[in-house]
């Protein structure tokens, strides 16, 4: 009567084995899915962070990391052809390393023949690489056909002319129109010409318009686009010599020979030749002295 019962009971332990078993063999399962989940995740994660890694290298670099004052980009002898006795106005900028401007007004008194007014801007805006909206040059360009289209839009321009620049930059469009406006109750028209201008990732934009005030004549189109394509020509290389000014700098600074030491002799003090040298040289106070009196002697 007792072997029954014995065997009985070992059936029924081994029964509920079987489901320990399968419960423990489940969660090992699962574990292994959970597992492999986890190294996908990681391996896009790290493929993720590559295509990251890759487009930055992508992005070709900014040629250009800082701009000309636009107030000293064009020379005296331009000004004085474009704007006689103009009077400069700086324009402002919350940083002048990415956009400066600078315009000039002039105003020619012809006596009881009437008087000549002109009006010239520069202005400079430059753009830097970006990972996520692409190099410097690409939205140079983009902003470039901006500022052509713009132009050609302008509010009350009347026979909006066309054409391209040639030797100026990269691309270079020249926009010019006629305008009217009142001067003491009579019409008078104004010839704007507006040159847009790209070299790599820096856009250049001279803007120059004249008119003929009581009884002068109106000034020639033709005359002032050859005006403006110069100053745009001078904006530009002005552009590129600060980009070859700054690399100069950059370089005699870490250039051992360019140091002051270099130019000493053993004794520690300053050789003859470079101390003639710089005696040679005006001090900036003077330099900006003797502007200042030949303005005034113009003025």
């Amino acid at each position: 009567m007792h072997r029954p019962t014995k065997r009985l009971t070992r059936i029924l332990a081994c029964a509920a084995a079987v489901p320990v078993v399968l419960v423990v063999a489940g969660c090992s399962s699962d574990s292994g899915s959970d597992s492999g989940d986890g190294a996908k995740a990681g391996s896009e994660a790290k493929t993720s962070a590559s295509t990251a890694k890759d487009a930055a290298k992508k992005v070709t670099p900014a040629t250009y990391k800082s701009l000309p004052k636009a107030c000293s980009a064009l020379s005296k002898k331009t000004l004085g052809d474009l704007v006689p006795k103009g009077d400069s106005k700086a324009g402002a900028s919350d940083d002048e390393s990415t956009r400066d401007n600078c315009s000039w007004s002039s105003l020619e008194n012809n006596g009881v023949k009437g008087s000549q007014f002109r009006w010239l801007n520069v202005s400079m805006i430059r753009f830097d690489s970006d990972v996520n909206r692409g190099s410097g040059d690409k939205l140079a360009s983009a902003y470039y056909a901006k500022q052509v289209k713009d132009a050609q839009a302008t509010e009350g321009a009347k026979s909006v002319k066309t054409e391209p620049v040639s030797g100026t930059g990269d691309e270079a469009t020249l926009v010019r129109f006629d305008s009217t406006y009142k001067e003491k109750k009579k019409d008078v028209t104004s010839k704007q010409q507006t040159v847009v201008s790209r070299v790599d990732n820096v856009v250049v934009t001279v803007n120059y318009n004249g008119s003929g005030l009581a009884g002068e004549k109106t000034p020639d189109a033709a005359d002032l686009s050859k005006d403006t394509e110069k100053a745009a020509k001078e904006a530009v290389a002005s552009v590129k010599d600060s980009a070859k000014d700054s690399a100069e700098g950059s370089k005699s600074s870490t250039d051992p020979k360019s140091s002051p030491s270099a130019s000493q002799s053993s004794s520690g003090k300053p050789s003859d030749k470079s101390s003639k040298k710089a005696s040679d040289k005006p001090s900036a106070s003077a330099s900006t002295s003797a502007s200042e009196k030949a303005d005034d002697k113009d003025k």
